[in-house]
């Protein structure tokens, strides 16, 4: 099924983030100034997690979130931004994820799944498979630690 496209923004974009809600990293300043809706759940690094249920509900959260903006018809461009873990960490089936966006994605949205230890079904399931590898980083070579508007 083809849905109609009016009076939609070409440069309207949305990107979920699935960390921190108070995080102010670089990426959220920049699509601030840039006027690109960012929505956030999450309570940080699941290793430093104190509750892990509530970890696990907010990146549910996060998912339901992120399926009314992707079933909206809305958007060009829909970012999800380290969604791999929710599905690595088995909080999300991602067979049932992959079922889900096969019966809810236009085929004109682009969507951009990002983070470590992305799942093999999701793997296949892909367009486009890209897979980031440090080779130098400061913070390991050099001791420099995280720098404000680079790292965060």
């Amino acid at each position: 099924m083809t849905r109609r496209r009016e009076n939609i923004n070409p440069n309207s974009t949305t990107r979920t983030k699935i960390k921190a809600e108070t995080g102010k990293w670089g990426e959220v300043k920049a699509a601030q100034k840039l006027g690109i809706e960012w929505l956030s759940t999450g309570d940080g690094f699941t290793w430093l997690s104190k509750d892990m249920d509530e970890t696990t509900a907010r990146a549910l959260h996060g998912w339901k979130m992120a399926q009314e903006k992707i079933a909206s018809d809305l958007y060009d461009l829909i970012v999800l931004d380290e969604f791999t873990y929710p599905l690595h960490f088995g909080w999300l089936d991602v067979n049932e994820v992959i079922a889900w966006l096969k019966e809810n994605k236009s085929p004109m949205l682009h969507l951009i799944i990002t983070g470590r230890e992305a799942p093999r079904e999701l793997i296949e399931f892909a367009d486009l498979v890209t897979e980031m590898k440090e080779i130098k980083h400061p913070y390991e070579e050099q001791d420099i630690p995280a720098q404000a508007g680079i790292e965060f």
